[in-house]
């Protein structure tokens, strides 16, 4: 089991300090998050990944369908170059809270979940540093002859930065597509469809429930297990959400990774001041 966490609230220079907490005390990742309006989460990533060495650095999460797959690919590319390779990608829908409706309006669930999976491909295509050609519904491009000027060199991480996207398991139903998307990639954030309001709607035996559809998705792929990442969202000194407990429980049911999500944190100075210590007690390691 690896340990992270995410900064809800910070500047960039408290983010970049929290990063760098976070590495002194034995952490294995801090992630970032993106909303429609508010401080930037690449700019905080990419500042932190120039002061620490050792430390991942992701997103919970990304809403990769309001991005143009390149400007996305350029983003990644230049976090994983400054973090030596030390990036990954956590992308989902989103949630269409008043920080996007003010700003982009509604787009149907449908047209969000095409436009990520489109925006994927075009993604981890760009990142490789391949020559190729994509016409999809919603982007097309040639770059079978080279641009001038060049774009940015082949990511540190090969074939290209990991990528989690949230796998939501829907009971009762046949087919899990949300689940197939998540088998594809490097990883992924389980969730149960029709939860609460701020939680996954998580337990351990849905975990398990999901984790066997994931290995069952991946070997009818051709795909290996081994390597692939569960990453449960918990929260071990507050809260927030349902997911509690000791970690090692959800590592026995498949989980990889333990992801403090501290969303009840109050923005501001006191908030802070919170994150700074729970960030120095260290991971809740057995």
């Amino acid at each position: 089991m690896r340990y992270g966490f995410v900064v809800p609230f910070a500047s960039e220079l408290e983010f970049i300090e929290l990063a760098e907490l976070g590495e002194e005390h034995g952490w294995d990742a801090v992630f970032s998050w993106e909303g429609v309006w508010r401080r930037d989460a690449w700019v905080q990533l990419a500042a932190a990944a120039a002061r620490t060495q050792r430390i991942r650095l992701g997103t919970v999460i990304t809403p990769a369908s309001r991005y143009r797959p390149w400007d996305l690919a350029s983003l990644v590319s230049s976090v994983d170059q400054v973090s030596q390779g030390r990036v990954t990608l956590g992308v989902g829908l989103g949630a269409l809270n008043s920080n996007w409706t003010r700003f982009e309006g509604e787009e149907p669930r449908r047209d969000r979940a095409r436009k990520l999976d489109e925006c994927l491909e075009v993604f981890s295509r760009l990142t490789s540093g391949e020559p190729f050609s994509y016409d999809g519904e919603h982007y097309s491009l040639d770059l079978t002859t080279p641009v001038e000027p060049a774009g940015p060199p082949p990511s540190v991480q090969r074939p290209h930065p990991p990528v989690w996207p949230v796998g939501a398991y829907v009971p009762g139903r046949a087919r899990q597509r949300s689940l197939e998307r998540a088998a594809r990639w490097q990883g992924v954030f389980p969730a149960v469809a029709g939860g609460a309001e701020g939680s996954s709607g998580l337990t351990l035996d849905a975990l398990g429930t999901i984790v066997t559809e994931l290995q069952r998705l991946r070997a009818d792929a051709g795909l290996p297990w081994e390597g692939y990442d569960v990453v449960v969202e918990g929260d071990s000194h507050g809260d927030f959400g349902e997911v509690h407990g000791a970690p090692q429980q959800w590592a026995d049911a498949g989980a990889t990774w333990w992801v403090e999500s501290w969303w009840d944190v109050p923005d501001g100075p006191d908030g802070v001041a919170e994150l700074r210590r729970r960030v120095q007690s260290g991971p809740p390691r057995a």
